[in-house]
């Protein structure tokens, strides 16, 4: 540890087994740190650490010891820095890091630099997650088949990130068909306490935290690791050994009570918490459980609740580490000499919880309770996670949703449809019926799931006394299970329930999220015809963490959150509308009814399965090769260089523009003088609406584009195995069929050229506007960039020229990533809108920035056609203002590396 720490002599040490381990003694420092939330000491310790005065002042240190409960966001913002332990990257958001990497290697070799000082300094793991899609299910040897098409479509890409391995230092690549990463990052790479060399022969101990390019990073959380996801270009900063700048939390106490009933899950209880915590809204806040029912939960269940956390709001959702945590990580084949020196850490730092000790609880700025036995079997839907409905009112709150405006809650179908149903062919020569409400799509995903052996063996447990009473799943409903590591596959075959699953058509299809993020595959032809001529309202039920219309098949307008039982269910039933307590699931062979709760396990069957099956050896088993990869990845052969050799003929890896034009000094800052809008939006716009996901349409300009360089519909692929190309991201950004864009009459990627009254393609009319020297703005409504973070969201909108967005408000790393690439987050007052301010987004706007002297939360005045509004620029923090004044977070790495 460096002497220029201000903080070093509160540096202790203990020796175990002959080996010296250094820390920082936190409670000495002050006196209030007993009373400091948990998740606030990880965020101190991390200041006190890495204190030098430069990176981190000593006043970050003082302001996160005087952290209190009386601290209001928004009224008394104190802004601190925090360096995380380590990053964690999936292949979607890790192939563009990979790539702005190797492009500032080549800008810094341009502006006369070492191209080889570009390279994390902060551990990243990246682990490939994201491209096997369900191209085959429910078919002999679908694994095989879908792994292989992930490679056949992925090579160019797989042997880039291979080559990124090699080529950068600090980076470990977790090959594909591994697993899912956050499910990974907690059986496998989490360190929980860091153990690092001082230098000096001894070790220094500290906790470990992580920031991740996936919103979903906060599922560490459950394991006590403080986490979350940060916008990838943000990552990319951290990897370079930045800081986060971050405003110091509220800290929302959970007190959990009481017991789970022996028929709920884990999943009921999140989508409890998820409803409850939307409801009370903690966004941009940390929530903390605490209280006696904390210790009822396994950590796979509190992983289950910190990984919804972005659909409740929250930055995190943290559980401190107690022996349980400590007891899953011997269950997961950490060494007994690694805990011991964790426990002994964590006490002497006063980081070792026990959740019976009412006497531990530190200060919250607020407290809520949930008593564990109030909650019930639930699914959420059908267009929003934190819309939970108990199972037992699905029927009505189904039908409700049919009739309803169209909505988050409704599709306005006419009363004289309600009842429309159309039958088909399928090929086994019969003829089925679809109606509303008909499920399609059933899937066992998400890492949400899959961590949690309780659900994926109750579901095991559920589908084993279905077949035995008799029970199948029509054949049209695509099933499938794709578990999140190879550890799932382990127990439940040694459980013995996969020949149970396989009957009823969840098949292993693959590892990775799939369905969760859209990699649903297509339906067959007669399904989706008979969907869309009838106007039906079809069903995907899945045990993801995320139901956004559009997200998980464009033929499936209405989609349920549920756990891997209910999934199982509701494919039995083939409907979404049924009463489980009233209605039959089917007939066994002696033609008696079965309902649900005849083939229902209880937790006590759960947990003796679980006990027996889920043991250290498989960890070992899994984990000692995950790192090898398969064959396919073991034979590609990669460039030993350290410039990468850009291929203009790629259609998948690409040089990024971001940084043509680069000079050493800084550019004037510059106000934005007749600008056009090219996008007037309503509220709750996600990053699902704005970054390229899913499928590349064929008559969009991304295909458009792939045609001309001679590629067929079936080398198309998806936008996530293309976010290495710029031009094919550009093209498909605000290219979801769901986007509402109130310029043109009709739902859809489509806008208005505003001086020809022209409707163009999104990516054609930004064309145009270039061409014209015209800026962009984007005028939008509450809750901007909402759900997964996405740094495509950010640069898509950048490549097509927008210079600022003006919202009513943003979701916090949305916000983050517009920054990051140079865009002006303004945010109307308080009580004002587009609508208020009678804005049709045909104005021609101008936004008069102050050539020096930017101060974070200032007041900006825009002029739209005579109307003159202020506007809050929502640069919240001193650092924000330095990256926009460079042009982006890596322009000013690449300046500050060059100085």
């Amino acid at each position: 540890m460096s002497g220029e720490n201000p903080f070093a002599q509160f540096e202790k040490s203990f020796i175990k087994d002959g080996t010296v381990y250094k820390y920082f003694d936190l409670a000495s420092i002050d006196s209030k740190y007993d009373q400091l939330p948990y998740s606030i000491r990880v965020l101190l310790e991390s200041a006190v650490r890495n204190c030098d005065n430069f990176h981190v002042l000593e006043k970050d240190v003082q302001s996160i010891l005087s952290w209190t409960p009386a601290l209001k966001q928004g009224s008394n913002d104190v802004e601190v820095s925090f360096k995380p332990a380590r990053v964690i990257l999936q292949d979607f958001t890790g192939v563009p890091a990979v790539v702005d990497f190797a492009a500032m290697r080549d800008a810094v070799l341009d502006l006369g630099g070492d191209p080889e000082k570009i390279n994390p300094i902060c551990p990243a793991d990246l682990v490939i997650d994201h491209s096997v899609q369900v191209d085959f299910a429910r078919v002999p040897d679908a694994l095989a088949k879908n792994q292989n098409l992930e490679f056949e479509r992925n090579k160019e890409r797989f042997t880039f990130l291979k080559w990124g391995a090699r080529a950068f230092n600090n980076m470990l690549i977790v090959p594909p068909g591994s697993g899912i990463v956050h499910q990974v990052n907690l059986e496998y790479l989490a360190r929980v306490v860091f153990e690092s060399d001082s230098g000096d022969g001894s070790k220094i101990l500290y906790p470990d935290s992580v920031v991740g390019t996936d919103s979903h990073t906060t599922m560490i959380n459950g394991l006590g690791v403080l986490g979350w996801g940060v916008g990838g270009i943000e990552a990319e900063a951290v990897m370079l050994g930045q800081s986060i700048s971050m405003l110091l939390p509220e800290v929302i106490g959970y007190k959990l009570v009481g017991k789970l009933s022996p028929l709920a899950t884990s999943t009921d209880l999140v989508l409890t918490i998820t409803k409850h915590l939307r409801q009370l809204g903690v966004v941009g806040k940390f929530v903390e459980f605490y209280g006696p029912g904390v210790a009822e939960l396994s950590i796979a269940d509190r992983a289950t609740i910190s990984n919804m956390c972005p659909e409740y709001g929250a930055t995190v959702g943290y559980f401190p580490i107690d022996e349980n945590t400590l007891g899953y990580m011997r269950q997961t084949n950490r060494s007994e000499k690694k805990i011991d020196t964790i426990r002994e850490y964590l006490k002497a730092t006063q980081q070792l919880r026990n959740y019976a000790e009412e006497a531990q609880d530190p200060k919250f700025t607020q407290t809520i309770t949930l008593d564990l036995s109030t909650v019930v079997t639930s699914v959420s839907g059908p267009k929003r996670p934190h819309d939970r409905v108990s199972v037992s009112n699905m029927p009505e709150d189904f039908k409700s949703c049919l009739s309803s405006p169209v909505g988050f809650k409704g599709f306005a179908i006419a009363p004289e449809a309600l009842a429309a149903s159309a039958e088909f062919q399928w090929d086994d020569g019969k003829t089925y019926k679809l109606q509303h409400g008909s499920v399609v799509i059933a899937a066992i995903t998400s890492c949400t799931n899959t961590s949690n052996p309780s659900v994926m063996l109750g579901a095991g447990l559920l589908a084993k006394k279905a077949v035995e009473k008799g029970l199948s799943i029509l054949p049209y409903i695509k099933t499938s299970l794709s578990p999140g590591s190879g550890v799932v596959t382990y127990y439940l075959k040694e459980s013995g329930v996969i020949p149970y699953l396989e009957k009823l058509g969840f098949d292993i299809v693959g590892y990775g999220c799939m369905t969760c993020i859209g990699n649903s595959g297509p339906l067959e032809e007669n399904v989706v015809n008979t969907i869309e001529k009838n106007g039906l309202v079809c069903a995907g039920v899945l045990s993801g963490n995320r139901n956004f219309e559009g997200r998980i098949h464009p033929n499936t307008r209405a989609n349920y959150l549920a756990s891997p039982l209910l999934v199982i269910a509701y494919a039995i039933a083939g409907r979404v509308d049924i009463d489980f307590e009233k209605e039959p699931l089917g007939v066994d062979g002696n033609g008696k009814n079965v309902f649900l709760r005849d083939i229902w396990p209880t937790r006590t069957e759960i947990q003796v399965v679980e006990n027996k099956h889920v043991i250290p050896a498989m960890f070992q088993e899994v984990y000692s090769k995950i790192e090898v990869g398969s064959e396919d990845w073991q034979t590609l052969k990669v460039s030993d260089g350290k410039l990468y050799p850009w291929s203009a003929e790629s259609t998948y890896i690409k040089r990024p523009p971001f940084f043509e034009g680069m000079t050493r000094t800084l550019p004037k800052l510059k106000s934005i003088q007749k600008a056009r809008c090219l996008l007037f939006l309503g509220d709750s716009v996600t990053t699902d609406h704005i970054s390229p996901a899913g499928s590349i349409a064929r008559n969009s300009p991304a295909a458009r584009f792939l045609s001309e360089r001679n590629l067929t519909p079936r080398e198309f692929n998806s936008y996530g195995s293309r976010r290495g190309n710029d031009a094919i991201m550009a093209r498909g950004t605000f290219a979801n069929i769901r986007i509402v864009n109130k310029l043109v009459p009709k739902t859809g990627p489509r806008t208005l050229h505003i001086p020809t009254q022209e409707e163009l393609d999104i990516f054609d009319a930004a064309e145009r506007y270039r061409e014209e020297g015209t800026p962009l703005v984007l005028v939008v409504g509450k809750d901007y960039g909402s759900g997964s973070s996405r740094d495509w969201a950010a640069k898509g909108p950048f490549l097509l020229g927008v210079k600022a967005v003006l919202a009513e408000s943003y979701e916090r790393i949305h916000r983050s990533n517009l920054v990051g690439m140079g865009i002006i987050p303004l945010q109307f007052l308080p009580g004002q809108s587009a609508e208020t301010l009678k804005l049709s987004g045909r104005e021609v706007y101008n936004i008069a920035l102050p050539e020096s002297g930017i101060k974070p939360g200032q007041k900006i005045q825009v002029e739209a056609d005579g109307t003159v509004f202020e506007t809050i620029l929502r640069f919240d923090t001193e650092v924000d203002i330095t990256y926009y004044q460079n042009g982006g977070i890596l322009n000013y790495m690449i300046r500050k590396m060059l100085s």
